[in-house]
């Protein structure tokens, strides 16, 4: 299957998986497949969830049997990388870099913590998948990256809204929630806002950019978030 294994999810799902590794060139196979799907429109499939390395497919086998199914991914995956994917777009996201790890951070890197909030900032973030939480996006740099994985002890509780890191890793909370990474500051907009009809800031094969800002224009985007009204700034990336 063109490097691709399908592996059985229960009677109402498939998972896709390609290579066992994270990599920005394994998950542009997952979400070309993902557009592949979601072009081709087939009766029966519910729903698809992309990962780092994989895609799950929510389908109903009433509509669609699993060995058509199974027909269908092969096809997929045999010229998924035929696939032409939207031009990748990048969505600034404002952040306090005010965080309760950030000295600890700065003295781990043996740095200070402006040259900690110089690395964080001027690199692009590739979002690779949304999950954990609604909205939560798991995002990666490519060079720079920290010297430090997850905390030994993990938090029962941080903020919604607390941008954390591990290694090249960086994520944003969307809820208040359990979390074991290192929080290195607070970004005011809402990643999940249910009062919008499409309620996810980000999807997954985008790119995002850490825009650091004072504690006034924290607030002041704070409060045009929790009015709704509050827009990012989002445009093509550069090649």
């Amino acid at each position: 299957m063109s490097g691709a294994v399908l592996r059985l999810c229960g009677d109402c799902a498939v998972t896709v998986e390609f290579e066992n590794e994270i990599s920005i060139e394994t998950n542009r196979k997952v979400i070309a497949l993902k557009y592949r799907i979601e072009g081709e429109h087939v009766p029966g499939i519910r729903e698809l969830v992309p990962s780092y390395r994989s895609l799950l497919i929510h389908y109903d086998p009433l509509k669609i049997p699993y060995n058509e199914l199974e027909r269908l991914v092969e096809e997929w995956t045999g010229n998924a990388g035929e696939i032409a994917l939207p031009k990748p777009v990048i969505t600034e996201i404002p952040v306090l870099y005010e965080g309760e790890d950030i000295g600890e951070i700065a003295r781990i890197e043996k740095k200070t913590v402006d040259e900690i909030i110089k690395i964080h900032s001027q690199s692009d973030y590739f979002v690779y998948m949304l999950g954990f939480a609604p909205g939560h996006p798991y995002t990666a740099r490519f060079e720079h990256p920290f010297s430090f994985r997850r905390r030994e002890s993990p938090r029962v509780r941080i903020a919604g809204g607390s941008v954390v890191v591990q290694q090249g890793l960086s994520d944003i909370i969307p809820f208040d929630q359990p979390c074991g990474w290192n929080i290195i500051g607070m970004t005011p907009i809402k990643v999940c806002d249910y009062r919008k009809e499409n309620p996810f800031l980000l999807r997954a094969g985008q790119w995002i950019r850490h825009i650091p800002v004072s504690r006034a224009q924290y607030e002041d985007i704070k409060s045009q978030a929790d009015a709704g009204i509050y827009v990012c700034r989002t445009y093509e990336k550069e090649a």
